[in-house]
């Protein structure tokens, strides 16, 4: 099965380091089983990382029985897209890369609010 991006394409690699996904493959694609949806390919800042934390969802401590080191801002990690749209709403969203976010998060957030919020490559 070929999994599309949000521009309709095949859908690129988010990350590899640290390995990222619902299935840890890189890739931001989705299954029934994922509850979270974690589709939206973002490169995590400490503003977002702070926000995700103080709702619970705390991304940056390390997790060594599941295999988690943790992230740090500039992580390329795929993001459950209620939490991004939630962070997106509250002005703390970190950038997505686009080519890397699944087509499933349309169903979630709107493109125009993840477009607005593409990564540049120069982004520090």
């Amino acid at each position: 099965m070929e999994h599309k991006n949000i521009l309709g394409e095949e859908l690129k690699i988010c990350g590899c380091n640290p390995m990222t996904g619902w299935k840890r493959d890189g890739f931001c694609k989705t299954e029934f089983s994922d509850r979270g949806v974690h589709t939206v390919c973002c490169v995590v800042t400490e503003e977002f990382l702070s926000f995700s934390k103080s709702q619970g969802n705390d991304l940056s401590t390390p997790r060594p029985e599941f295999g988690f080191t943790g992230l740090k801002a500039g992580d390329h990690w795929c993001v459950c897209a209620g939490r991004w749209f939630d962070a997106y709403k509250a002005n703390k969203a970190c950038p997505v890369i686009l080519e890397a976010t699944h087509e499933e998060t349309l169903a979630i957030i709107p493109f125009d609010a993840l477009e607005k919020n593409a990564f540049k490559e120069n982004l520090q």
